[in-house]
């Protein structure tokens, strides 16, 4: 069993978008593995594994436009159920 449950992947558009500084507050706000933050300052890309993606989904609206959102329940997709 994972330890994190929700695989969250998601875009950010938006103005001066720092993917340090995303990185940085995830790591320090929200608990989870497997954080991957690319982009530049107009779009980013994140992937993270976490038992709350919810507030993954709160902390990137705040920074812009949030597109091309999945969130998988990877303990259903271990079963070889949908997730």
């Amino acid at each position: 069993m994972n330890e994190f449950k929700f695989d969250t992947q998601l875009l950010i558009e938006g103005k001066n978008l720092s993917d340090e500084a995303i990185r940085e507050y995830i790591t320090n706000n929200i608990e989870g593995d497997c954080l991957l933050v690319v982009g530049d300052d107009e779009m980013i890309r994140l992937h993270f594994h976490t038992n709350t993606p919810w507030k993954v989904l709160e902390y990137c609206d705040g920074l812009g436009d949030i597109q091309d959102i999945v969130v998988e329940n990877m303990e259903r997709q271990s079963q070889g159920l949908n997730g």
